[in-house]
């Protein structure tokens, strides 16, 4: 096992950022393409959006699990094997026209993407501490944010030029590359392996999962995230379906949406010492205002600038609070810290997964109306289980004052 050489940890960083945003892109890079895989498969707009996530639960489940693993056996073969499973997969789904086909290999996809990111985030844990730690894992959620930025713009452009197809052939082709300097500039980062015994595995997980602030961190994580996947999932079809524009513009509003998501990581970046009960307390309520508000306006003005307008401001408080809670649960067990990566990352889309799809069709999300809706409905979601979250976040620290 080549382990990380000292001359090569710059770049190996740069690439473990470069590569924590992958599952953004294989989420996000074919949303402008969903109507017409719809189109082309001859299935309904369900099927398609069931393919993001059946891709979003395979991802979700796997991480539960896979820290564990890594943290017995690695980082870095796992992760490089992954990265091969995953260029051939894409490919496969370029190639193929049978949506079960397609089905199974987004489920495939969604457990190597688990590998990858875990092993990535497991990685500045394992080489850095302290404050650096802390601006480090502050960057994550701003760094994944940059695949809603750019992957539906760049795949509203492929879709428009090349079709749906060229979406996966560009995945396959960018994970092929990074594939390629990982094996040229990256190595094994865990220092301390972890004996795989199932036993002390069990209780590890167990303890985790029975930490109130933690659990109820995760299910927060889960539904603003899910608040980002119900206008991925509906905004195509409002966009180019409802109001007739090409995928070219879902792409633009996609973008905006990742950018707001972006914007409000960053912000709470630069907020990161201000009391975090406060802070998210005041982002949260903007949310509500902001989500009726889309309501009250529905009726009377709805547009795409409406739909983009309270979508952005919604998801800027939403980037907010992920990044403060995400810090928080990431740099809960630091003495596992690929098993809570796993528990943080795994929980988040299973939960988002199943939030976000079953409130498009609790609502059948077709028009900002219905789409303002299922976000207030999300949002007091959020609001109830924050304050949960808080009591039991402040019984830990009168227990362990250090934290």
């Amino acid at each position: 096992m080549r382990n990380l050489p000292e001359n090569h940890k710059g770049f190996s960083t740069l690439l473990a950022f470069s590569l924590i945003p992958l599952s953004g892109f294989a989420t996000d890079i074919y949303l402008p393409s969903l109507p017409a895989m719809a189109k082309d498969l001859h299935v309904s707009a369900g099927a398609i959006q069931l393919s993001l996530v059946f891709f979003m639960f395979s991802l979700g489940v796997s991480q539960i699990f896979i820290g564990s693993i890594l943290d017995s056996f690695g980082r870095f073969k796992i992760s490089i094997a992954s990265l091969a499973v995953f260029s051939v997969t894409s490919f496969v789904i370029a190639f193929v026209s049978d949506i079960n086909m397609i089905y199974a290999m987004r489920i495939i996809q969604g457990i190597a993407i688990a590998f990858i990111v875990i092993a990535k985030r497991a990685y500045f844990v394992d080489l850095f501490s302290g404050a650096k730690l802390k601006s480090y894992i502050s960057s994550f959620s701003i760094i994944w944010a940059c695949a809603p930025i750019m992957a539906p713009f760049l795949g509203g452009y492929l879709q428009s030029a090349f079709g749906w197809r060229s979406n996966f052939y560009f995945l396959g082709g960018l994970s092929f590359v990074l594939l390629i300097l990982e094996l040229l500039y990256s190595g094994e980062s865990l220092k301390y392996f972890h004996p795989f015994k199932l036993k002390s595995i069990a209780k590890t997980y167990s303890g985790m999962l029975k930490t109130g602030d933690f659990t109820l961190g995760v299910l927060i994580l889960g539904i603003c995230f899910g608040l980002v996947v119900v206008y991925s999932l509906a905004s195509p079809f409002i966009v180019e379906r409802v109001f007739g524009y090409s995928a070219i513009t879902t792409g633009y509003s996609s973008l905006l949406s990742g950018l707001a998501v972006m914007m409000g990581g960053i912000i709470a970046k630069s907020l990161i010492h201000k009391h975090i009960a406060k802070k998210v307390t005041i982002a949260v309520s903007v949310q509500v205002i902001l989500a009726l508000l889309m309501i009250s306006t529905a009726a009377l003005q709805s547009n795409i600038y409406t739909l983009i307008g309270f979508t952005m401001g919604i998801n800027i408080c939403g980037g907010f609070i992920f990044n403060n809670i995400f810090g928080y649960c990431l740099s809960r067990f630091s003495k596992n810290a690929g098993i809570a990566s796993g528990l943080t990352g795994g929980g988040t889309y299973m939960v988002s997964s199943i939030f976000s799809y079953g409130f498009v069709n609790l609502y059948a999300v077709k028009s900002q109306l219905l789409l303002g809706f299922a976000n207030i409905s999300l949002i007091f979601i959020v609001v109830i289980v924050f304050m949960i979250f808080n009591r039991y976040r402040v019984l830990s620290l009168a227990k362990n004052p250090v934290k």
